[in-house]
């Protein structure tokens, strides 16, 4: 095969390499030998629990939505109460947080920038620690729940309570092993590969939801499910135009002068992306929303729950939660973007490397114009993301098809960020074998 150094892999070649080198295709099999072990293990029930009962209790109580969102994370882990309910929620809840703390406390931030890879090492001990923490939180909270829960443990009491904590947490910090096993050893971010396993792993039973009906249905429910399919693919097709999209901010690095050598002038760029906190701002925004519903049944609070059916998709004013939706969805695209993209520190980067952009003078000037600018692209993000929150569920209010509920604009933000960044790195290492390939020659 013959291939150019400048050329991206093809398709046929990537998968050429993944069966004949050895390195890339032992990467290939451990990743994908992990994810099904991590699949197996949310069949294993926790102990102690009539998995039934809970099955009944859930479809009776208002959590369903609740549990059914939190459910699309851990892969049904948590409807069906396995020892991996958790999943890997609690290290992502840590990762969360950590990165919070980092913007907030300057130790955390001379770690991350000044103590290189010792200090990141330190900051991914502190994360595991606090995710175990956290698991700890969960798992009691989630074994409360379940004992108050009538008729699903047969035998409540605390021997039941530390058996549950410790199944749960254990099987949490498992996943999060295979996670980092993932990412050290296989292809792609081993948390990001659990999550949208998770994900896609409800599919198969939505698609077979949506044939069955289209086979049972009339003439209006196929238009329907067409027009649902097709509203879904142009999602993801918009998704993908937007997670790749940047602004390229041109710089130009001044003349140098290194002992008896002169380095010409150059041009580069400097790319802002025009989606800088990804699947989060609706991560956080959905959580804000859920949180008062998840309140009001555990405390029955009658003015928690009179909020919470004011804020719902299918409540007293459906418009007031798609207002107050698409606010927080913008309030958290700038917080989670300042936290992302440090003007100030940019600015001085270029500084120090005798850069600048074409008409802006370095310092605060070059500071001010990249905030104006990113400003700018958070605002398109937001719109967009709001976008793209609202219509799955619209469109399966206009079609009345209910096959796919739960795999909103969360969902496919994450299959598709995941799917681009793994197939990113497998061409990493396509390309890398192809110039070992060229070295032997």
């Amino acid at each position: 095969m013959v291939v150019s150094r400048d050329r991206k892999p093809t398709a046929q070649e990537t998968f050429l390499q993944m069966a004949q080198a050895a390195g890339l295709r032992g990467r290939v099999l451990v990743t994908v030998g992990l994810l099904i072990l991590v699949r197996l293990g949310i069949f294993l029930p926790v102990p102690g629990i009539d998995r039934v009962a809970f099955t009944q209790a859930i479809e009776n109580s208002q959590l369903g939505g609740i549990v059914g969102f939190l459910d699309i994370f851990s892969g049904g882990g948590l409807s069906a109460l396995g020892i991996f309910a958790l999943g890997i929620l609690p290290f992502i809840n840590a990762s969360i947080i950590i990165q919070l703390l980092t913007a907030a406390l300057p130790s955390l931030e001379d770690l991350q920038k000044n103590e290189g890879e010792a200090g990141r090492r330190k900051i991914s001990q502190i994360t595991r620690y606090v995710a175990l923490g956290w698991a700890v939180i969960q798992s009691v909270g989630i074994a409360l729940w379940v004992s108050n829960l009538p008729g699903v443990v047969p035998d409540p009491g605390l021997l039941f309570g530390i058996k549950a904590v410790l199944a749960l947490t254990a099987g949490s910090m498992f996943v999060m092993w295979i996670g980092e096993l993932i990412t050290e050893r296989g292809i792609g971010n081993g948390a990001s590969l659990l999550i949208f396993i998770n994900i896609v792993s409800t599919f198969p039973r939505a698609v077979g939801q949506t044939l069955e009906l289209a086979q049972n249905g009339d003439r209006e429910t196929i238009g329907g499910i067409v027009i649902l399919m097709l509203a879904f693919l142009a999602t993801i097709v918009g998704i993908v135009f937007v997670q790749e999209g940047a602004r390229r901010i041109p710089i130009v690095s001044a003349r140098r002068q290194v002992g008896r050598r002169s380095y010409p002038e150059r041009s580069s760029y400097l790319p802002l992306r025009l989606n800088q906190g990804g699947v989060m701002p609706i991560i956080f925004a959905t959580a804000v929303l859920v949180l008062p519903a998840s309140l009001a049944q555990f405390t029955n609070n009658e003015l928690l729950a009179r909020a919470a059916s004011y804020l719902s998709p299918t409540g007293v004013t459906p418009w007031l939660y798609a207002l107050v939706y698409l606010v927080l969805i913008l309030f958290f695209s700038y917080f989670y973007a300042s936290l992302v993209v440090n003007p100030v520190d940019m600015a001085q980067n270029l500084k120090k490397m005798g850069a600048s952009i074409p008409g802006i003078r370095p310092g605060q000037a070059t500071s001010r114009r990249i905030q104006q600018i990113l400003d700018r692209l958070t605002f398109l993000g937001a719109i967009f993301l709001g976008l793209v929150a609202f219509l799955p569920t619209a469109v399966e209010s206009a079609t009345n098809i209910r096959t796919f509920q739960g795999l909103g604009a969360t969902s496919f933000l994450i299959i598709v960020g995941v799917a681009i960044d793994t197939a990113k790195q497998v061409q990493t290492y396509v390309i890398s074998q192809r110039y070992e390939g060229m070295v032997k020659q």
